[in-house]
């Protein structure tokens, strides 16, 4: 990447940079990447990004590739098998939250898309944030909170403002990047107009 900064937070890290430079704030509509983007960032609460990033294909190994509707259907014995997975963080409650979030991911597919089900807090559009440091980037904002409120509503678990937020930049929802950050024009052109 040339013409300016990254972002602090991705340090020079491989995985982090390459995180910060293809994927972090790029709009994103597809509701399977949508929940599993939820799902990470809920097994990431009270750890680092860059433990969940590195960990990431194992938590796609062992979930099915957060295909909602297998994991909807797990049972006991899934759940014995994954908190035995070294490949993924072995938390039973954030296991079994994925388990019962799958199952609230299909009862709103069933009515519309879980993609306009979180998209539609913005009219489909990215909100253009312009930090110029790391300061002037919220952990949560009544967006997030709002989202949170629905999501819990509607059976989801670990989803909290802080996780929600995190959520609505990884997805591109909000473009946090730095505004010297050259992702920054990057991604805010690859907003619908």
């Amino acid at each position: 990447m040339s013409d300016g900064k990254r972002c602090d937070w991705c340090g020079d890290d491989p995985i982090y940079v390459a995180y910060h430079d293809t994927e972090w704030g790029v709009p994103q509509y597809d509701s399977r990447t949508l929940y599993e983007k939820l799902m990470l960032d809920g097994f990431q609460a009270g750890l680092s990004w860059i433990t969940i990033l590195r960990k990431r294909d194992g938590f796609r190994d062992a979930f099915d590739g957060f295909e909602p509707e297998i994991v909807a259907r797990y049972g006991a014995s899934d759940v014995e098998r994954l908190v035995q997975d070294p490949r993924i963080v072995r938390h039973r409650g954030k296991i079994e939250a994925t388990i019962g979030n799958a199952q609230a991911y299909l009862r709103i597919q069933e009515t519309g898309s879980f993609s306009d089900y979180l998209w539609r807090h913005v009219d489909g559009i990215p909100i253009q944030n312009r930090p110029r440091t790391m300061a002037d980037v919220p952990a949560k904002t009544p967006l997030s909170e709002a989202i949170s409120k629905q999501l819990k509503k509607d059976g989801f678990k670990f989803c909290g403002p802080t996780i929600v937020y995190a959520v609505m930049q990884a997805m591109g929802m909000v473009n946090d990047h730095m505004v010297d950050c050259p992702r920054h024009a990057a991604c805010a052109a690859l907003s619908p107009k």
